[in-house]
């Protein structure tokens, strides 16, 4: 058996062939092949006989996979951030990351990536285009606003029909004009293109596997999880029953915090943000929505919030309904609603975001609730912790 590390790039590879004598390993062979030359590349490996080779999983790794699986006795994806030896050594280069590559296969010591089936690609295709042009039109929105802003003349609606007649009615500049026209046609632009993107998704989920069709009705259960919530889920998760636990789903969406430990001291350390950037926007943006229209979810934030902060709290409300979502998703069953109310769950008036309270007598995020939920409790001010119940009388039972 020959072991080949590649050593993948935009325009070319470099290629290493490991091989076992006696018990050691030895280098048989080296290459430097054009990327443009798959006639080449399929006609080298076919050469070596049986060999396994590896590849680092970057961005452009799927044509190389598919041109060497048929003539692989097996094709393995590296994880390139495990993999740091390559990455943190002091001599590199294309030739010695390959033949590192290819001694850690022949030592059965690659640390695996995941590498998503057809579906699954095309999926996040769709749902990170999506995603893109929705980051557009807010771009878009926000630099329009700030034209107005220097004229003093920002409204709120600036972007429904009244708003567009409010644009073209303000006097700007000629430049200023200019580029407000230019922005509005982009606008306009961007938000075809989104809306195209999301007929395509809806498509995408007529012709979805059982699996799938059963997964979208286990999230459609879920208030204030909506298609383009569900889309990300599923496009970024993919195969969720690859993961072990909740703890796995945390880490892979960067929600889980870092911890260092030496000579028996530890450290709490921030989120990883590592793993997918867009589910764990999906999930701090569903934990805002969750907090303001749910009791459960709300009283939870209300309770982390008096301990560590809103931005915090927010975060492990996040963690706690990215493993609620796991859960479901492994059991099949639908999410319970004996908790739920449609009052709203925080004291907030205008977003959710606002640290500052819109009652002066009600604490920071604090749910409007019934008496059994804490409603009418004198907080004794909107940071400090609430008072157990009967203290107040029992003081002035024993100052009696």
């Amino acid at each position: 058996m020959k072991y080949v590390g590649i050593d993948l790039h935009k325009k070319t590879i470099s290629a290493c062939v490991v091989v076992k004598e006696s018990g050691q390993r030895a280098v048989a062979a080296r290459k430097r092949l054009e990327c443009r030359d798959e006639a080449g590349i399929a006609a080298w490996f076919a050469e070596l006989g049986k060999f396994e080779v590896v590849v680092e999983a970057t961005a452009s790794y799927e044509w190389f996979v598919k041109l060497v699986e048929p003539l692989a006795h097996r094709v393995l994806l590296a994880h390139p951030k495990k993999l740091r030896v390559i990455a943190e050594s002091k001599r590199k280069s294309d030739k010695l990351d390959a033949q590192v590559l290819a001694e850690f296969l022949a030592s059965d010591e690659i640390p695996l990536a995941y590498r998503p089936g057809p579906r699954v690609r095309e999926h996040r295709t769709l749902v990170r285009y999506r995603h893109y042009t929705q980051r557009r039109i807010t771009s878009v929105k926000n630099k329009l606003r700030h034209i107005l802003a220097a004229y003093n003349t920002d409204v709120p609606h600036l972007f429904t029909a009244k708003g567009q007649e409010h644009l073209a009615a303000v006097k700007l500049s000629a430049a200023d004009r200019f580029v407000a026209d230019e922005l509005s046609s982009e606008l306009h632009r961007h938000q075809k293109r989104q809306a195209k993107a999301s007929r395509e998704l809806r498509r995408f989920a007529t012709k979805a596997p059982l699996a799938e069709k059963e997964a979208r009705a286990v999230l459609d259960s879920i208030p204030n999880v909506g298609p383009v919530t569900t889309d990300v889920i599923l496009a970024e998760l993919g195969d969720w029953r690859r993961f072990r636990s909740q703890a796995d789903v945390a880490c892979y969406a960067g929600l889980a915090p870092g911890f260092r430990e030496s000579a028996g001291k530890a450290k709490q350390l921030g989120i990883t943000k590592e793993g997918s950037r867009l589910l764990r926007w999906a999930m701090i943006e569903l934990a805002w929505r969750m907090i303001r229209t749910s009791r459960k979810w709300g009283r939870h934030f209300t309770h982390l919030e008096v301990r560590i902060g809103a931005k915090k709290a927010i975060v492990a409300i996040a963690r706690r309904l990215v493993g609620m979502i796991f859960t479901l998703l492994r059991t099949g069953q639908k999410y319970a609603l004996a908790l739920e109310s449609s009052q709203p769950a925080s004291c907030r008036s205008n977003s959710p975001r606002d640290t500052h309270p819109s009652d002066p007598a009600c604490l920071r995020g604090q749910p409007r609730q019934a008496s059994s939920l804490g409603a009418g409790v004198d907080y004794g001010g909107p940071l400090s912790v609430p008072r157990k119940r009967g203290s107040r009388s029992r003081k002035l039972h024993d100052l009696k």
